[in-house]
């Protein structure tokens, strides 16, 4: 396993670490939320549902070393796409329920007559979101701080996005002890401000995520050809594909044909080529399909595609 592997499993184990968590975290504010009865803390939740879902999108990034031979580079499918409009539709309707309960819930209060939802406040409550809060700023410094020693730009978003959203269940515990106070309102202000929020925290994850959901080429194949052929022991390379975002995270697929002098040297020459695309364009994953060249046919024969019986290689470096 390469040094790029190791740091690729690192980094989906805290993804998958902080999916759980989060979606456990989700669980006791919605639930707090329905005993309380406080339109803010559920707003609040729509958006640590925001963050497990930027979580699961990162954490389904597809690895293109473990599909099948193919023209496409895959990073999200239609399964995480699929998953993007459900989501966008419950916020939407989720979202407007809440400002709808809460403008009329804030008229009622405003007129001086009395709430049919109002919060109510305790000190289970509030020590129960300062447990929360801890724990969601312990997996978001443990975030930020694994995403710059891996230089896994998923981890660093995924760790401001709950760092924001640490700081949002802290302005609601502040308005439940308002509430306590007597002010009752400051629970149906904050409420339609989170949905309002919510939306822009909405579009900003679906922003960064976009370009791995669509079809695009990230890098020209001749840019990508060009640095590979000046590495010994490279004698052919085609079929390049990329995706992503130069500079932010790119996909790359290739078919390499190696000298046969240099046959023992195949994962060197795939780290070597990985090292030198990832000093121009930056972070990359990239999947290698290797032929010998005592194999090798007629350069245009659809015979030098690989085939996965044992007759060619396929390398994954992977580089977050």
């Amino acid at each position: 396993m390469t040094a790029g592997q190791k740091r690729d499993r690192a980094g989906r184990l805290i993804l998958f670490t902080t999916l759980w968590l989060m979606l456990f975290i989700l669980s006791v504010k919605v639930s707090a939320a329905w005993a309380a009865r406080s339109l803010s803390l559920m707003a609040e939740s729509l958006h640590t549902l925001l963050v497990s879902f930027s979580t699961l999108l990162s954490l389904l990034r597809i690895n293109p070393s473990n599909l099948p031979a193919s023209p496409v580079v895959y990073g999200h499918g239609k399964r995480e796409t699929i998953i993007t409009f459900l989501l966008v539709a419950f916020l939407g309707s989720a979202g407007l329920n809440l400002l709808v309960l809460s403008a009329q819930q804030l008229t009622v209060a405003t007129l001086g007559a009395m709430l049919m939802f109002s919060a109510r406040v305790s000190v289970p409550l509030i020590q129960l979101l300062g447990l929360v809060i801890l724990t969601s700023m312990g997996l978001a410094l443990l975030g930020l701080h694994q995403g710059r020693i891996l230089g896994n730009p998923a981890l660093r978003f995924n760790a401001g996005q709950l760092l924001k959203d640490v700081c949002l269940t802290l302005i609601v515990l502040i308005g439940l002890l308002g509430v306590a106070w007597g002010w009752v309102w400051l629970d149906l202000v904050l409420a339609i401000l989170l949905v309002l929020l919510a939306v822009a925290s909405c579009w900003q994850i679906v922003k960064w995520q976009l370009p791995f959901l669509v079809q695009q080429t990230a890098i020209a194949p001749e840019a990508i050809a060009q640095i590979v052929r000046q590495v010994v022991g490279v004698t052919h390379c085609y079929q390049i594909q990329s995706r992503g975002i130069v500079g932010r995270f790119v996909y790359i697929q290739m078919h390499l044909v190696i000298h046969p002098e240099f046959t023992g040297f195949r994962s060197l020459i795939a780290e070597r080529i990985r090292g030198e695309i990832q000093e121009r364009f930056g972070p990359v994953q990239i999947t290698f399909y290797i032929n010998d060249a005592t194999e090798m046919t007629p350069f245009n024969d659809p015979a030098l595609k690989p085939e996965f019986n044992g007759q060619n290689d396929k390398i994954g470096e992977n580089e977050n």
